[in-house]
């Protein structure tokens, strides 16, 4: 068997090098694809390099100005009759709502929409769950309890906001919470608050020590 500490050298070798090589991985896979895509016949044949440029810059002129037409009363009339649209197709509108779903949680960027919470299941068992800022008609909080390690799967839960705790703990400590398993530690900085005392204070004071000394001998 390996002696401990090559084991430990092993497991964080791995922590470094693994999520580097997925993302150079998902990374090298989007840049053939982007690569691969049709364009006019002899433009830009042996220059994927530019062709990638080119796809990247007409997706976020075009994101750019779907976001724009969103903003006037044309976009969201459009977006209603492209919603209506989708929601007639069996099967379809339910990947066509849950990406819409999923694209809106993750660009919202609201911590209301994110903010990690305390539910108790059991009798003193308490699980970590994700609240998404939306309500029933009763008045209950709706929430996301994630399963881990896998946090893409897991339960919609109405809970009434008196039976739930709100932590101050940040959204990335308690996703890593979930995903590392409850492995994963909190980045925040720990330790034990001290009294420090500077120098030039420990000196003023000895010298006023001092000062007072020859009057308590006068008396």
């Amino acid at each position: 068997m390996l002696p401990s500490s090559w084991k430990r050298d092993i497991a964080s070798g791995l922590i470094v090098l693994v999520p580097l090589l997925v993302t150079a991985y998902i990374v090298a896979f989007i840049y053939q694809a982007l690569a691969r895509l049709p364009f006019p016949q002899g433009t830009f044949e042996n220059q994927p390099v530019v062709r990638v440029v080119i796809t990247v810059v007409v997706f976020a002129l075009l994101v750019l100005s779907v976001g724009y037409l969103m903003r006037t009363t044309l976009g969201d009339l459009v977006e209603e009759g492209l919603d209506a649209v989708m929601n007639r197709l069996p099967g379809l509108r339910v990947v066509y709502n849950a990406s819409k779903m999923a694209v809106e949680t993750a660009v919202s960027g609201t911590e209301e929409l994110q903010a990690p919470v305390k539910l108790e299941t059991w009798n003193g068992l308490r699980m970590t769950a994700f609240k998404t800022g939306k309500q029933t008609d009763d008045g209950r909080d709706v929430l996301f309890l994630p399963t881990s390690p896998n946090i893409t799967t897991g339960f919609v839960i109405e809970v009434e906001p008196e039976d739930y705790t709100v932590t101050d703990e940040s959204v990335e400590d308690a996703l890593t919470r979930v995903l590392s398993a409850g492995f994963g530690e909190s980045k925040q900085p720990r330790g034990i608050p001290i009294d420090v005392t500077e120098e030039g204070d420990t000196d003023g004071a000895e010298e006023d020590g001092e000062r007072k000394a020859p009057a308590a001998d006068d008396d």
